[in-house]
């Protein structure tokens, strides 16, 4: 596995999403991830799956101290009252007193002023009930907003070989902050690109293997793809025996083209 050390936390670089994976299939799907060897866990309240990866967390007999786990606060919960209530419930279904990281899931300022919402989450990590607080899917002046207010430990986007993060990457380096990357493999899509076939010939890895490796061979970039079937989730797991030569990182790098999979009508306006 490769760490991220941030703000004095170590977290796995390499994390096992579960976004629309609901249900029995969510409570196995998680077991399965720790089995692997995943350490890093991630849900969210309107996922709809947190008393499953509650329970997988808690039958797996792995110490909850050894996994990394994060929710994230929605976006009609971020009155300081709500962002209280809504916690104290994931914090029941996850089947525990604290989360590693709890996030503003989108921005949302018509709920709360975004500097309400911060306190309200600072409040929670001062009693305990999060390790660390950060945000997710904010532009740079959001990101700029926030740090400017409290410690924000990460902001958590799209990110993959076909959308560029440059500028949130570069703030997430200046402010000590991990990047965490969802939708890493673009929703399949890197399986077409002709690079990361070329590249994956090379070292005997699929196009989402490097892909994946490429994220975590970036400084403060964590991934955490989502995989249904067991057959994926060890693929994707796969990545830590082969490393991407510089020059193959900057063929990579070349690829971005501005493909964004994941705008829903409450996104921010995205800023380039």
């Amino acid at each position: 596995m490769i760490y991220r050390t941030i703000q004095g936390s170590r977290v796995p670089a390499l994390g096992f999403g579960t976004y629309q994976i609901t249900g029995p299939s969510c409570r196995n799907a998680v077991a399965d991830a720790l089995n692997i060897g995943y350490r890093h866990i991630d849900t969210a309240q309107i996922y709809r799956n947190e008393a499953e990866v509650g329970e997988a967390i808690s039958g797996s007999g792995i110490p909850r101290e050894d996994i990394f786990l994060t929710t994230k606060v929605w976006l009609d919960n971020l009155a300081p009252a709500d962002v209280h209530s809504s916690t104290r419930e994931s914090l029941r279904k996850l089947q525990t007193d604290y989360v590693d990281l709890l996030l503003i899931h989108w921005p949302n300022e018509s709920a709360a002023p975004l500097e309400e919402t911060l306190d309200a989450l600072d409040e929670l990590k001062n009693a305990g009930h999060t390790r660390h607080i950060g945000v997710s899917n904010f532009t740079p002046s959001m990101v700029e907003r926030a740090v400017n207010h409290t410690t924000i430990f990460c902001n958590q986007v799209e990110y993959h070989p076909l959308l560029a993060q440059e500028t949130l990457l570069k703030l997430a380096r200046e402010h000590g902050m991990l990047l965490t990357a969802y939708s890493p493999i673009a929703r399949g899509k890197v399986l077409e690109s002709s690079t990361l076939q070329q590249i994956g010939s090379t070292h005997g890895k699929s196009p989402v293997q490097v892909a994946l490796r490429w994220l975590l061979q970036q400084e403060n970039v964590a991934a955490i793809p989502k995989a249904e079937s067991a057959d994926h989730r060890r693929s994707n797991f796969d990545v830590f025996d082969f490393e991407l030569s510089d020059e193959e990182m900057q063929r990579i790098d070349q690829m971005q083209a501005g493909k964004r999979l994941v705008n829903p009508g409450f996104a921010p306006a995205w800023e380039k």
